[in-house]
């Protein structure tokens, strides 16, 4: 019997944890009985009925005995608990080999959604008195030390048989292990949802900024990540010699097989020091020296004097514990800028109708304008800077792929001469302080520590120059501001510049009713009269060709409103009287949900050039609707899946979104060398 068949079946377990040995030697076990498929218990003796939960019980029974080397003596099957005048009964425990009747370890097999599952497994642990506690359904795994009865801190896993939770906590672990047991991989799980859990468990009431508390968290990450980078490079060639030598082996199982032929040679790799110890005090002086050197590698996010303000030691401990054994450095920063993205929405970031932009979005308009190593890029409403990441990841993978990038991201390695020399080609502006740091941080992290990203107001360019009369700001911000007003036509009067390319997410929501900023534009100009008020991203469409040069080209996302209303005829007037609209791509309802269901289009512009693009009058345009944004009617992302109903992960581990974005950019692309465009 297939052990996955049964399981997927059931629709509520999974087997995504254990080995294929464990599998089949529990499929090897089962056997046919009046119709009816029977195993025998590995702790019971006993024939038991085959169904899902029995079945990861089974393979958890398997996973303690063969590779956590537990004797069957300390392994108890429905222990039975006490609550007050009701008995309940846990799926396994682990026995104290000290007195063999004191439990140790509560295990609980749930379909439950975690939460509810987890609230479960807490109070069996503390009913029992136990120090640990694991909570799986086959797909997730989490590994719990009872700190007290409020706080449980997540382990990398549970003890061996001959170990203690200290040597556990104290285990050298290197990047090659935090491959090999990254919690987003293992578990499929997003960076976001451990942030709701950390929420949930630790920083809802500890009395801090959970936005700032998490970014410096994971800021600190980060840079321990990036101290292992030679590491990195090294794995990742060993990986692809192992793939070329054993192509009948997954992912998952090239990894693993690096790990053991390299256990022997584990000094020859850096230890990361991100990690809780058996000490919570030692954990924040470990944790509280790396976030200092982090801060003094990546200057201008934080403060120097500004420390970790999660000042209970348990609590930080339990923070480091849940994000350990998360590996956040991937080729395209998806799994950081989600998490991002969730906590500078709850800082109020949507108030101006500003989201970040999905990764398929950004990854299709880059695609379709093409960037090339001579060009300059900016993004005039950076948010968390996808535009700009994956502008740089593009020409990257040009400069190492004689000219060519596919749709997919550039893999990380380390960087050439003229990879971190196109770094200063590409720039940012966004007026919200929290993301342009979010922004400048996953800037620097891709960009070898350089950065051109900007806390300004790209629509009030008047008044810029009043913020160098700023220390601080000038500080943080003065080299890049230079390097962009290098590019400004006039840089005493910063209105027009020459940019070859500008993709931007400007924000929808709510009029400017300053008069004094709305006179700098020709679009409020109607019938010779100054408007008292007129809609934000008008305002951007204006002063986001204003950036550009002739025969530069623009990817802008606008609400679908300003393509079809009648209302704004004038708008698509004074585009057209500037530039060439070379693609409209309509992109599906459910694309910025769950924050905003709003209709939205991409716009493709080139502006006018006497030689790249001469202005003609009539001329075809690429247009395109998106009917699968990779998200359903609630905001949720839908991925692709394989023939079992398991998600797919792509070369880079990730999540494969399912979306119909990459086949509309390769169309255009087709499209665009037909009508010989100019880029």
């Amino acid at each position: 019997m297939q052990l996955s068949e049964l399981i997927k079946s059931s629709g509520k377990y999974d087997l995504t944890i254990f080995s294929p040995e464990a599998i089949d030697r529990i499929e090897q076990s089962i056997f046919e009985k009046k119709d009816k498929f029977f195993l025998k218990c590995l702790k019971r003796n006993k024939d038991i009925q085959v169904k899902p939960e029995e079945i990861v019980r089974q393979l958890m029974l398997d996973k303690l005995i063969n590779e956590y080397d537990y004797p069957l003596e300390l392994l108890a099957v429905e222990f039975v608990v006490t609550f007050g005048s009701s008995k309940k009964y846990t799926d396994i425990v682990i026995l104290n080999k000290a007195d063999k009747t004191s439990v140790y370890c509560v295990l609980e097999i749930k379909k439950h959604k975690g939460k509810d599952g987890k609230e479960q497994l807490k109070s069996y642990t503390h009913a029992t008195g136990s120090p640990l506690a694991v909570w799986t359904n086959g797909v997730e795994i989490d590994y719990y030390e009872r700190l007290n009865p409020n706080y449980f801190e997540p382990l990398s896993s549970i003890p061996k048989f001959n170990e203690t939770i200290d040597d556990v906590k104290n285990e050298v672990f290197t990047y090659l292990e935090l491959m090999v047991k990254d919690r987003l991989v293992e578990e499929r799980k997003s960076l976001k949802k451990l942030i709701e859990e950390i929420e949930d468990e630790v920083l809802a009431n500890a009395g801090v900024d959970i936005f700032e508390e998490v970014f410096k968290l994971i800021f600190t990450k980060l840079y321990d990540e990036m101290q292992s980078a030679d590491d990195r490079v090294q794995i990742e060639r060993d990986i692809k010699k192992l793939k070329k030598s054993n192509p009948n082996l997954t992912d998952k199982q090239i990894l693993q097989k690096l790990a053991i032929e390299n256990n022997d040679n584990i000094n020859d790799y850096r230890p990361l020091e991100f990690r809780s110890r058996g000490d919570a005090h030692h954990t924040k002086k470990v944790i509280g020296k790396l976030f200092e050197n982090a801060k003094q590698k990546w200057g201008g996010i934080f403060d120097k004097g500004e420390p970790l303000r999660i000042s209970d030691e348990n609590h930080l401990q339990i923070c480091v514990g849940f994000l350990q054994n998360v590996k956040l450095f991937n080729s395209n920063l998806q799994v950081i800028d989600e998490a991002f993205e969730y906590l500078v929405n709850k800082s109020a970031k949507g108030e101006k109708g500003q989201y970040f932009t999905p990764r398929n979005v950004i990854d299709m308009a880059v695609y379709m304008l093409n960037p090339q190593p001579n060009e300059t890029m900016i993004d005039t409403a950076c948010g968390s800077c996808g535009f700009t990441v994956h502008t740089l990841f593009n020409v990257w993978a040009k400069l190492v792929n004689q000219g060519k990038a596919n749709f997919h991201n550039f893999s990380n390695q380390k960087l050439t001469i003229e990879q971190k020399d196109f770094v200063n080609n590409v720039f940012g502006i966004d007026f919200d302080e929290k993301s342009v740091r979010v922004s400048r941080t996953l800037n620097m992290i891709s960009g070898d520590g350089k950065t051109n990203v900007l806390h300004l107001n790209t629509l009030d360019y008047s008044r810029w120059n009043e913020k160098l009369k700023d220390k601080e700001w000038r500080k943080t911000y003065a080299e890049g501001f230079d390097r962009m007003l290098e590019l400004a036509k006039d840089d005493k009067n910063p209105k027009e510049f020459n940019f070859d390319l500008l993709l931007a997410n400007p924000p929808f929501a709510g009029d400017i009713k300053d008069t004094r900023l709305i006179s700098n534009f020709e679009i409020a100009n109607k019938n010779g009269k100054i408007q008292s008020k007129i809609s934000r991203d008008i305002l951007f469409i204006e002063r986001n060709l204003d950036f550009i040069k002739d025969g530069g080209r623009m990817a802008i996302v606008l609400p679908q409103g300003r393509f079809n209303n009648t209302s704004d005829a004038r708008v698509r007037e004074f585009i057209m009287q500037r530039a060439r609209l070379i693609a409209v791509v309509g992109l599906d309802g459910n694309t910025f949900k769950p924050h905003t269901g709003t209709k939205t289009s991409v716009l493709f512009v080139q502006k006018w050039h006497n030689e790249t693009n001469p202005k003609v009058d009539d001329y075809p345009i690429f247009m395109a609707v998106s009917e699968n944004s990779g998200k359903d009617n609630s905001g949720k992302e839908i991925y692709e899946v394989d023939e079992f109903g398991e998600r797919k992960l792509d070369e880079h581990n990730h999540l494969i979104q399912k979306h119909d974005l990459q086949q509309i950019a390769e169309a255009f692309e087709v499209w665009a060398k037909e009508q010989k465009l100019s880029f």
